[in-house]
């Protein structure tokens, strides 16, 4: 399976992600193999998770894509009844949204690499695994933007550079650039490729252009086989530093990583920027996923004022 996944380059989040879910499918059913399992059975798993683990929309639709391609890519064999397995209700949800003056708070009590990515992920409203997956390559200082290569959905985009954040990101670069050189001394100095770049340009993993943003704190073996050098930084390593920003600053919304981006977005709209500008830089591919953040641009609940504060 994952050798389908990786033909159709999918990213290795989703990779992961399907073959967990193909393994839990497997083992709800007895570890029957999926070859001598049909209709009754794939309905089974999905309409328990949607019924008695009442598992989110999102969650089943992923199990059910992850099903699809084991059936359709791996199997060969096609799953037309599957429209009527029973689906979990999707529930709507709008996005939590900082104000200006709680990104700063957050932001005041971060600090050193994680602080970086957050004030990236709200001044160019990149997603985390965008932002930490970016190379060196990727920061235009000249024309201030930032290329999101392989977004969601195999995209790539560009977006704006926030002109507060280049001096501090010139000045990471230049540290992250020293210790590349001491690692390529060593003998490291490696980063994998996307693709099958590797292949055609064999040395330029180790190039200078092509080195993370923000690598991570360790050398490994094998990035690539048998070079050592650095993955991105970890994504859980921000996770972790912004829960605990949010949490000092006395902010009592969930507010996450990906919430610096619904705040992006919602902080142009209400600047007057074109939706559809708004969209370019999100990497939407459809602009009615843009148009959840224009609720902020209401007054109160539904743009309608309380009785009590009428005159």
């Amino acid at each position: 399976m994952r050798r389908e996944i990786r033909l159709r380059h999918y990213s290795r989040r989703t990779e992961e992600a399907y073959v967990r879910w193909v393994v839990r499918f497997v083992r709800f059913q007895g570890m029957r193999h999926p070859g001598e399992m049909g209709k009754a059975e794939v309905e089974g798993f999905l309409s328990w998770l949607a019924e008695t683990r009442r598992v989110a929309a999102s969650t089943q639709t992923q199990a059910l894509a992850a099903l699809l391609f084991l059936y359709k890519y791996v199997l060969r064999v096609e799953l037309p009844w599957l429209d009527e397995v029973v689906r979990a209700p999707k529930r709507p949800r709008l996005p939590v949204v900082l104000s200006r003056g709680e990104v700063r708070r957050v932001l005041e009590e971060m600090s050193g690499v994680e602080g970086l990515v957050a004030a990236m992920l709200y001044g160019s409203g990149l997603r985390l695994l965008e932002a930490l997956q970016l190379r060196v390559k990727d920061v235009d200082f000249t024309r201030v933007r930032v290329i999101v290569r392989a977004g969601k959905g195999d995209r790539d985009r560009q977006t704006m550079l926030a002109d507060s954040l280049i001096p501090v990101l010139e000045r990471h670069l230049a540290r992250v650039k020293a210790r590349h050189e001491r690692d390529v001394a060593a003998g490291a100095g490696w980063v994998p490729l996307p693709g099958a770049l590797s292949g055609k340009f064999p040395n330029a993993g180790r190039e200078w252009g092509w080195q993370w943003v923000f690598p991570a704190g360790r050398v490994l073996g094998d990035v690539e086989p048998g070079r050592r050098g650095r993955w991105h930084l970890h994504p859980t390593t921000v996770q972790r530093a912004v829960t605990a920003a949010v949490r000092r600053s006395g902010i009592t919304k969930r507010a996450t990583c990906h919430t610096f981006r619904h705040s992006f977005a919602t902080h142009l709209l209400e600047n007057r920027y074109d939706i559809r500008t708004v969209q370019e830089l999100l990497g939407h591919r459809d602009v009615s996923t843009t148009m959840i953040y224009t609720h902020v641009l209401q007054q109160g609940v539904m743009g309608v004022r309380s009785p009590l504060d009428v005159e």
